[in-house]
This record gives C-alpha cells, sequence and structure tokens, in this order.
C-alpha cells in the first residue's frame, strides 16, 4: 500500500520505511512555534518538570503576536516571560515588537518553513505551512514544552481526503473563497484528524498566498493539517524567501484516501460564511441584504500583501459607508512597508480605514476591533465563533479581502462588482 504525501514525511521523520494511518509515532521536528498566549504555558510546563534548556535554540519560533503591542498587564506579564525565556536560552528567532508579524504569515516570510518539514505550533492555524508542502499541526501547550525540550512529539498518523482541483478562478475569487466553499461542502468536523491533500493541474493556477490561506483553514474542516504538492511556483518562493535545504514528497499512486473530491475552481463564487460556524456558507448572490458595522482586513488568513493589493484596489477613490468601522492589519512588518511603499496605506487612510500593526488582536476579540452587543462584522479572518470578536450576540461574517473591501464601501456584504 502507498502513502499520501503527510504519511511520507511523517515516516522519515519517525526513522521509519512506511506508516500507515492510525499508527503512533515519534518524529523528529523541525520548528517549535509559540505565541504569547500559548508559550507561556508552555514555559510553566517545561519549569514545573524541571525540564533544563531546549533541544536546539535556532529551531523554535516565538512570535508574541495575539495581545500584542500589549494591550494589558497580563499579556505584558505574558511577552516578558516570553522574552525572559527567549534570551536565558539565546533563541535565534524570537521577534518582538519592531521584527514580528502574525505568526503563521512571519514564518514562511522569514524563510523558516520549507518542504518536507514538520513543525508542530501551540497555535491551531499552524497548519498553514502545508502550502510549502510541510506536514505543520497545531498542539497543545504541553507538547510544545515536550518539543522544545527534546525536538520530538507523538503523532497518530492522520488518514487522508483528496481535492482534485481543476481550472482556475474568476476575477474576484481567491483561496479564501475555495477553502469556504469546501468546509461549506464537507462541514467543520468533515474531515477530522484527516490531511486534506490538495493535488491536480488546478493548484497551478492558486497564488502562494491563496494557497497560505487555503492551508491555513484545514483546521475549519476539522483536520490535522492541509498541505499541497511541491511545484515550480513553491521551489520560487522558497528560494526567495530561505536559505535551508527541502526535501519534496509526493504521494503515491496508490496511496489510500477515505474521500475524494473534484473541484473545478472556474465554477466556485465569492462565499461567505454566516454565523457562527465556517460550514454555514453562502455564495455572494445568496447573501441578501445585511448591513454591517465593521469590517477587518487582516489576519494569518489574509493579511498578505496580495490581500492588501485586492483590498486596496476596491477601496482607490472611494469612501467607506458612513457608520462603519474598518480596520486594515497587514501581517508583517515587510508587508507593512510594502503597502507603504505601494500607496496601499494611503488608500486605505484616504477611504476612511485606520491601518494597524501586525497583531492578531481582533481575531479573537483581544483588541483592536472588539465588537459590542447586536454589531455585526465582515472579517478576513478564519473563524467566526459565537463571541469570537467580542459580545456574545454579535455576528462576524467570514469573507475574502475582496468582499470586505467592497462591504466596507456599501455599507453591506457586497461583491466589487456591486460597485460598477
Amino acid at each position: 500500500m502507498g502513502m499520501t504525501m503527510t504519511q511520507k514525511i511523517l515516516a522519515k521523520h519517525a526513522g521509519l520505511p512506511s506508516v500507515e494511518a492510525g499508527q503512533l509515532i515519534e518524529a523528529n521536528l523541525d520548528l517549535v512555534l509559540g505565541n504569547d498566549v500559548t508559550a507561556p504555558v508552555a514555559i510553566g510546563e517545561m519549569e514545573k518538570f524541571n525540564l533544563k534548556g531546549v533541544f536546539d535554540k535556532d529551531k523554535i519560533a516565538l512570535v508574541p503576536d495575539h495581545f500584542t503591542p500589549n494591550k494589558d498587564i497580563k499579556s505584558a506579564e505574558n511577552c516578558k516571560c516570553m522574552r525572559e525565556f527567549a534570551y536565558k536560552n539565546s533563541i535565534t528567532n524570537y521577534f518582538e515588537i519592531g521584527q514580528m508579524g502574525i505568526e503563521h504569515a512571519l514564518l514562511p516570510e522569514k524563510g523558516l518553513v520549507v518542504a518536507g518539514d514538520v513543525v508542530i505550533g501551540a497555535d491551531s492555524h499552524t497548519c498553514t505551512y502545508g502550502a510549502l508542502g510541510a506536514f505543520s499541526t497545531g498542539v497543545g501547550s504541553t507538547d510544545m514544552a515536550a518539543g522544545m525540550a527534546t525536538g520530538k512529539a507523538w503523532f497518530k498518523v492522520p488518514s487522508a481526503i483528496k481535492f482534485n482541483l481543476k481550472g482556475k478562478l474568476n476575477k474576484w475569487v481567491s483561496g479564501k473563497d475555495v477553502i469556504l466553499h469546501i468546509i461549506g461542502m464537507i462541514g467543520v468536523d468533515g474531515a477530522r484528524y484527516k490531511s486534506m491533500e490538495f493535488v491536480g493541474e488546478g493548484v497551478s493556477a492558486l497564488s502562494m498566498d491563496d494557497r497560505f490561506t487555503i492551508a491555513n483553514m484545514a483546521i475549519e474542516a476539522g483536520a490535522k493539517n492541509g498541505i499541497f504538492p511541491v511545484d515550480e511556483l513553491t521551489v520560487e518562493y522558497m528560494k526567495e524567501h530561505s536559505t535551508k535545504q527541502y526535501e519534496v514528497f509526493e504521494a503515491d499512486a496508490d496511496a489510500p484516501y477515505d474521500e475524494v473530491y473534484d473541484i473545478d475552481l472556474g465554477e466556485i463564487k465569492s462565499t461567505v460564511a454566516f454565523p457562527h460556524l465556517p460550514e454555514n456558507t453562502h455564495t455572494i448572490d445568496e447573501v441578501g441584504d445585511i448591513n454591517i458595522d465593521q469590517v477587518v482586513i487582516g489576519s494569518c488568513t489574509n493579511g498578505r500583501i496580495s490581500d492588501m493589493r485586492v483590498a486596496a484596489s476596491v477601496m482607490k477613490g472611494r469612501k467607506v459607508a458612513k457608520g462603519v468601522r474598518v480596520i486594515v492589519i497587514p501581517a508583517t512588518q515587510a508587508i507593512y512597508m510594502q503597502c507603504i511603499a505601494e500607496g496601499l496605506t494611503q488608500c486605505f487612510i484616504e477611504a476612511g480605514a485606520v491601518v494597524s500593526t501586525p497583531t492578531c488582536g481582533p481575531c479573537l476579540g483581544g483588541h483592536m476591533g472588539v465588537m459590542a452587543a447586536g454589531e455585526k462584522t465582515v472579517s478576513t479572518t478564519n473563524r467566526n465563533f459565537v463571541g469570537r470578536m467580542g459580545h456574545t450576540s454579535s455576528e462576524v461574517y467570514l469573507a475574502s479581502p475582496a468582499v470586505a473591501a467592497a462591504s466596507a464601501i456599501t455599507g453591506k456584504i457586497s461583491s466589487p462588482e456591486d460597485l460598477v
């Protein structure tokens, strides 16, 4: 029996000739990630078990991004905990204000993840790096602690679902619409503890940013990880950002899959996930008349430069609707600088939006965009659970940057085509 991409990567890192779904393995890690919410807990666990030092100071990344810049004393204490741990252990990849970014945009940008890697992070959206042909998945803080100390982690090898992509996306349709379409199709538990493998000739029509977005939200379908094959675009991205050695793994022709779905990218429309689950999807022509109070454009899902460019192209020369608050958050300092250089920041501000330093802030209802009772937000983030971005009676509508930007202009959920 053959193996999937994910199974081959795990077998290599476990030092085994082959693995199969359901098998328990111990694998060597190429990178361990933590943020200001989860890393302090992991550090506390290490201290509790008297674990001294880290397995490799170059293979740990600590990124304070959730409640930063510090919103209160507790968040300041958490960041202080991370900072002191990083300095004590000479952690190479510690990124604080001035160098930081939203972790899942920052790590690929810094070249810390490449094809064939095994990466764990104490954040559920660590699955983002599957866009590069790596196995990456979220874990709890205790597993992060063990990973930082030993460089190893236990896994149950996941089975897989294959998504055959064909065709290419229409104008204003992006990777966000693809993954929302898929989650709407299979549900938030449709890929529970499985690997979502995206293959087919349609992959070549997706940008790296599209792939990052799709892999990022694999967890919203319950998946253990999402992963793309390595092609010329992947290699080009890695060469631009990294000097690490990479290894390409390809699924065997007889690899087993629990399900196989064929998806024509050309048939996907702009898609919006209504409250309070990412599976509650509606195409833009099914949305109806929904007035909004706020728009958030950013996050580890859609805060990359292509997202900024699309949003700016929609908002350029237009004004934000009266009564609507618009928050734009470039995902890293480099993206922020690029926005300034390209005039995107000026475009956003002239339209009536605010532009923030990189932070996860509003995505998890942390700060900078928390909603009051009854308010509605269109957001390019990844979750729209009850109370996710504020009051339990507030509502989050997940959408692409194009739809979010158009909605900011009209004051209701809209497509850029509605602005013509």
